[in-house]
């Protein structure tokens, strides 16, 4: 299944997450990690990042970028938020920060931010029919969404992080009467235009994310930090809310780093956060709200899927596949068996790219082999994949460079019968770069060739499962497909041949 790559760089924290995506499938967390950096903290006292934040911001980064390089993830996106948009040394930032994720950093806007939120939370929550308002507290700002029908309606983006609150009005500890009214003040300024705009109440569920509203949950639920995860879904009143924000208020820092749920930096900005829930939550007229553990991370990777970011280099463009295609009519060749070999192949591609470890672009002269491997069959039945290779190799095919052209004609040379060695010419003509992809697309074009064997596409999708030492492949099928499935175990030898690993067939109605 292809994989995505978010990293999140707030006020208070950066956070990586890696995903398989899959449609009609909940989406598999492959790798989640958080560091705290208060990028925030210096920012909003003296208005640019301190050199300690930004060089431990850059060493987390540059581990985020390996966890990402391990999973071999097909698309990735990095953002930052508020506190880089307020900090005067944005530019030295991200040139640094992009040099450490190994990817350009892109500092977003509030609605942007907004965006990825919303759909973060539809990919885990979808709220068919409901009026949900979604409020999220980070370190530098909060966002305060309104969704009607898993549509975003509005969005507003506030500066009332927990960082900016801390830093702010919040020096003292515990804090006094004059600095909470003074922050009190401060929140209901900003969000007399929020409710102007949305007005008070008529909401089916207020959804919190990011660590404020999963701290304030998980403390009012008794639930722990190593099981924040069960907090997922769970809810407070508003006057819970309140009640607890009276309680830290007075507490010293040392009392709150005792409350469960709450960790030892989380209390360091907690009283802030939890005053701005508490106040957005009564000055909108919510009851209660739910915690959900979506967030930007969540949604880039939504976003990046429904986009197919990086898919789009594995694929010919619209103008190969006409001229692939045209060739192929041209040769007499079942053209939807050819689109269904095409699809098929660039479904395994996709998925077995953590064993085949081939740069995205291999992944165009796979689909392109698998629209010519037949053409042969127009000089002879006998020998068609010698045919086919020398058809190909001395084609005029436009969009394709000769070299992109010899790599195609060796794979349909070698979709059938014996595998490349010493004795193949054309094959150990070709640098050992060309060799190696061709090589490691064969056991895949085969195997997409042959779970097509019927040639009526009765396959409709398939779904790869990297587990221990095998490869298990799940066919999606209303159909008998034990053709299909004999043939695929016929080329699974050559897989394991090439990758080392056994591979298993499976039909899943």
């Amino acid at each position: 299944m292809p994989r995505y790559a978010a990293i999140d760089i707030g006020s208070n924290s950066v956070r990586l997450a890696v995903a398989e995506v899959e449609p009609g499938r909940p989406v598999r967390t492959l790798a989640s990690e958080r560091e705290v950096t208060r990028l925030g903290t210096s920012v909003f006292s003296e208005g640019s990042i301190s050199k300690e934040a930004m060089e431990n911001l850059t060493r987390v980064l540059k581990s985020f970028r390996t966890v990402i390089e391990r999973h071999h993830a097909m698309g990735a996106r990095a953002v930052a938020t508020s506190a880089v948009r307020d900090a005067r040394n944005q530019e030295e930032f991200l040139k640094r920060a992009s040099a450490a994720a190994g990817m350009e950093v892109e500092i977003i806007s509030g609605i942007e931010e907004s965006r990825l939120i919303h759909a973060g939370v539809q990919a885990v929550w979808p709220g068919a029919g409901e009026r949900r308002l979604i409020i999220d507290i980070g370190g530098g700002s909060a966002e305060a969404i309104v969704s009607e029908n898993g549509r975003m309606t509005a969005a507003f983006s506030k500066p009332l992080g927990a960082v900016r609150m801390k830093q702010m009005f919040l020096e003292n500890d515990p804090a006094t009467a004059d600095d909470l009214d003074r922050m009190n003040a401060y929140i209901d300024e900003k969000m007399a235009p929020v409710l102007k705009r949305i007005g008070k109440g008529g909401f089916d569920r207020v959804i919190g994310t990011s660590s404020t509203a999963a701290a304030v949950v998980s403390a009012i639920n008794a639930v722990g930090r190593r099981a924040r995860d069960v907090a997922d879904g769970q809810h407070a009143t508003t006057a819970q809310v309140e009640r607890f924000l009276e309680e830290l208020s007075g507490q010293k820092l040392a009392q709150r780093r005792k409350r469960i749920g709450i960790g030892p930096r989380r209390a360091e900005i907690i009283v802030g956060g939890t005053a701005v829930l508490a106040r957005m939550l009564r000055t909108l007229g919510a009851r209660s709200v739910y915690y959900s553990v979506a967030g930007v991370r969540d949604g880039i990777i939504a976003d990046l899927a429904a986009r197919r970011v990086g898919g789009q280099l594995a694929r010919l463009d619209k103008e190969q596949r006409r001229i692939v295609e045209t060739m192929a009519r041209r040769f007499g060749v079942d053209v939807r068996h050819a689109r269904k070999t095409a699809e098929l192949a660039g479904a395994l591609f996709d998925s077995l790219k953590p064993v085949h470890t081939l740069p995205a672009e291999c992944g165009k002269l796979l689909e392109a082999a698998a629209y010519l491997v037949d053409i042969g069959h127009y000089v002879s039945d006998m020998g068609h994949h010698k045919h086919s290779q020398y058809i190909v190799a001395n084609a005029d095919l436009p969009a394709f460079t000769a070299e992109e052209r010899l790599m195609v004609a060796q794979l349909c040379r070698f979709h059938r019968k014996s595998m490349p060695s010493a004795r193949h010419i054309a094959y150990q003509s070709l640098p050992a770069a060309q060799q190696r992809v061709i090589l490691r697309l064969v056991p895949l074009l085969r195997l997409a060739d042959a779970l097509d064997r019927s040639h009526d596409q009765r396959v409709e999708g398939l779904a790869v499962e990297l587990q221990g030492n095998q490869a298990i492949i799940a066919l999606r099928s209303d159909a008998d497909t034990n053709l299909e499935i004999w043939a695929g175990e016929r080329a699974g030898e050559v897989f394991r041949q090439v990758y080392g690993l056994p591979l298993v067939l499976q039909t899943q109605e």
